[in-house]
């Protein structure tokens, strides 16, 4: 089996201005549903009060179906709302607890 065939789950981190709510919410009512066509889900998806910080905790079943969504034409069509929300973003890659110790191709290793 290789590491493509393991599953992947990613953190989202958005931080939000007040002025480009309206357009991230726009932008995440178009993506977010395109994620099961590419065998992913939102596990989580978690809001601060005043809507300025979100975190999605998101999984795909392979590398390759999260490239896939990625590169999608359907998503990428949507950038100009997430570039007009002004969003900044931070994307992790994450592992279960469950699964560790966890070593990735980038040569981080979860054993101490």
């Amino acid at each position: 089996m290789t590491c493509q065939a393991h599953s992947v789950t990613l953190v989202l981190i958005a931080r939000i201005p007040p002025e480009g709510i309206e357009a991230f919410r726009a932008y995440e009512d178009a993506v977010l549903p395109l994620l099961p066509s590419f065998n992913g889900r939102v596990e989580r998806r978690l809001r601060n009060p005043d809507g300025t910080i979100e975190v999605h905790i998101v999984s795909f079943a392979s590398d390759a179906d999260f490239q896939d969504y990625r590169n999608d034409p359907r998503r990428l069509a949507q950038a100009g709302l997430l570039e007009k929300s002004s969003a900044k973003l931070e994307l992790l890659s994450m592992a279960d607890v469950s699964q560790w110790p966890v070593t990735s191709a980038q040569g981080w290793s979860t054993a101490q």
